[in-house]
């Protein structure tokens, strides 16, 4: 067995019992809204009784969707693990046109290059993304997400499950305080 000199931090949050987990395509507007709301569900739910986990779920008719999954999943190998992921996810969700194509299909982006698309996340999110993109087998960390949606039954963004149970009755439109009753039952 080979032996790797890099670690993937995964994307959790919280220290609590009931496990609160999001399907997100981070270029994806309902789901950079989700992402959005993250911090606000662990604040009013209290960080002791919610754990949330983010699973990439990389969407093909988000167009360079690939690149920006596999940055993410490169910031969490980086110092500062899952929070140097979460400041490139921010990133992205901050600034989600310049990683998008119009109507999936054009625009600007059209001209632009998987390389000039880590140059600019790295411009946004001030993280340095190109060696530890680089990484061979990278990969498999990002096969895992895919598998672990597939496995699932989720097949698009955001979908949210609570404790391994999918929860089609959640929505990114919610207000935080409605994901809250449904996570604790207050």
């Amino acid at each position: 067995m080979a032996d790797t000199s890099w670690h993937a931090d995964p994307l959790i949050w919280g220290n609590g019992p009931r496990i609160f987990e999001a399907f997100l395509e981070p270029t994806d507007p309902y789901s950079a809204k989700a992402f959005n709301k993250l911090d606000a569900l662990l604040d009013q739910a209290g960080r002791d009784k919610v754990t949330v986990k983010i699973r990439l779920q990389s969407q093909p008719w988000h167009m360079y969707s690939g690149v920006i999954v596999r940055c993410i999943v490169a910031a969490s190998t980086l110092e500062g693990g899952r929070e140097t992921a979460r400041k490139v996810m921010a990133s992205v969700a901050a600034h989600r046109e310049e990683f998008e194509f119009e109507h999936h299909a054009g625009g600007p982006n059209m001209d632009v290059t998987p390389n000039q698309i880590i140059e600019r996340l790295e411009d946004y999110s001030g993280v340095k993304l190109k060696e530890a993109f680089a990484i061979p087998d990278l990969d498999r960390e990002i096969k895992w997400h895919c598998k672990y949606a597939r496995q699932n039954g989720i097949h698009v963004s955001p979908t949210f499950m609570i404790d391994g149970l999918v929860r089609a009755d959640l929505s990114s439109g919610d207000e935080v305080a409605v994901w809250v009753e449904k996570l604790l039952g207050n």
